[in-house]
């Protein structure tokens, strides 16, 4: 018996480069952003998400034309406050890019 176990190949790990299913393949890429740093939504980014469409079908125009201020990063995500009368809200890194100064 003991030459059973011994014969056991080890169990195969899958290569770094695979994903669980469900995790953006640019989430990697995203920017690297920080707490205070004004940004704004990616309309394309933002528009076929998941959280597009737990949503408003149409979505304001102020997060598009931003800005709005980082308040936390936790992993791949942001809450963002806007300078309106409006909550807080959590989106991913990948659909954020950073306001333009002007």
């Amino acid at each position: 018996m003991a030459d059973k176990l011994a014969s056991t190949p080890p169990a195969v790990t899958p290569p770094a480069a695979v994903q669980p299913a469900g995790t953006p393949a640019a989430a990697s890429a995203a920017p690297a952003f920080k707490k205070g740093a004004l940004v704004r939504v990616a309309r394309a980014a933002y528009g076929n998400s998941l959280e597009a469409g737990a949503s408003d079908p149409e979505p304001p125009a102020y997060i598009f034309e931003g800005p709005g201020e980082i308040l936390a990063i936790k992993g791949a995500h942001a809450q963002l406050r806007w300078r309106r009368p409006v909550p807080d809200v959590w989106l991913r890194l990948d659909q954020l890019e950073a306001y333009p100064a002007t």
